[in-house]
C-alpha cells in the first residue's frame, strides 16, 4: 500500500524535475531586447505629485492665460495636455478652444487619470477626452493636434528620445509642442534649456520660441517638427552637463 501511494509522488517529482531542467521553463519570460532608442544621459526626476502649485496661486500670476496667449491657442484648435495631472491646464484649454475645439488630457498614473476624468464629467467639459498614456509613448493619433502642451513634466520622462519620436507624427502641419519647465537640473525637477533644445533636435524638432517666464515657474519654449523623422538607431543622446547649463 505504501508503495502504491509513493508512486504518484515519485511521478510528480520526476515531472517537476523535468520541468526544471532548463529546457521547458515553468514561467515563460520574453527575452529582453535592447531598444533602438538611446538612453537619456541625465537623471530622471521621480513623479512626486500631480500638482505643481495651487490653481489659485497660478491664476493670480495669470499663468495659464499667458502660456495660451504665447502659444497662440485659439477657438477650434485641437490640443493635447500631456501630464495633465489634476487638470489645471485642461479645464482652461477647454474654455479657450471652445465647443468647436478638442482637448485630449493624458496622464500615466491611473489614479490621477481617473480623478481628472471625474472632474471633467463633474464640470461637464464635453470637448475634453481623458486617457491613460504610457511612459515612453503618448499614444497620440497621427496628424491630430495643433498644439501639444508639456507643462512641468518633461524632466519626468524616462525615455525622452522614444517619447518625442513617437509623439511627432501627431502634430498637424504647423503644429507646435509647448514646453514649460524650470531652469535647473533634471534631478531637481527642471530641464536646462540647452539640454531641452538638444534632446528635441536629436529627434527632428526645431526650436521656434524661448523666453523666461517666471510666472510659470521657469521658461516657455515651443518646437515644431523639422525635416524627416530620424531612424531610431541614428539618434544620438545629448552629452550635456545639465548642472553646468543650469547656471
Amino acid at each position: 500500500m505504501a508503495r502504491a501511494l509513493a508512486r504518484p509522488a515519485l511521478l510528480a517529482a520526476a515531472l517537476l524535475l523535468a520541468a526544471c531542467d532548463g529546457t521547458q521553463p515553468l514561467i515563460k519570460h520574453e527575452p529582453k531586447q535592447p531598444g533602438p532608442f538611446p538612453e537619456a544621459d541625465r537623471p530622471v526626476a521621480t513623479i512626486v505629485s500631480s500638482r505643481w502649485s495651487t490653481e489659485e496661486a497660478r491664476d493670480r500670476l495669470n499663468e495659464a492665460s499667458r502660456v495660451m496667449d504665447l502659444a497662440e491657442i485659439r477657438k477650434g484648435m485641437s490640443v493635447a495636455d500631456l501630464g495633465a495631472g489634476e487638470g489645471y491646464y485642461t479645464t482652461r484649454l477647454a474654455s479657450r478652444v471652445g465647443a468647436e475645439g478638442r482637448v485630449l488630457a493624458e496622464d500615466i498614473v491611473p489614479a490621477v487619470r481617473d480623478a481628472l476624468a471625474e472632474r471633467v464629467t463633474r464640470e461637464r467639459l464635453e470637448n475634453v477626452s481623458v486617457r491613460l498614456g504610457m511612459p515612453a509613448d503618448p499614444r497620440l493619433p497621427e496628424n491630430s493636434f495643433d498644439r501639444i502642451l508639456m507643462v512641468h513634466m518633461y524632466h519626468e520622462i524616462e525615455q525622452p528620445y522614444e517619447f518625442l519620436w513617437r509623439m511627432r507624427p501627431s502634430l498637424r502641419r504647423g503644429g507646435l509642442v509647448v514646453v514649460v519647465d524650470a531652469n535647473r537640473p533634471t534631478r531637481d525637477h527642471g530641464t536646462p534649456p540647452a539640454l531641452l533644445k538638444c534632446e528635441f533636435a536629436a529627434v527632428g524638432y526645431a526650436q521656434v520660441d524661448f523666453r523666461e517666464m517666471r510666472s510659470a515657474g521657469g521658461y516657455f519654449s515651443t518646437f515644431r517638427a523639422a525635416g524627416p523623422r530620424p531612424d531610431p538607431a541614428a539618434i544620438r543622446a545629448c552629452r550635456i552637463n545639465d548642472e553646468a547649463k543650469a547656471g
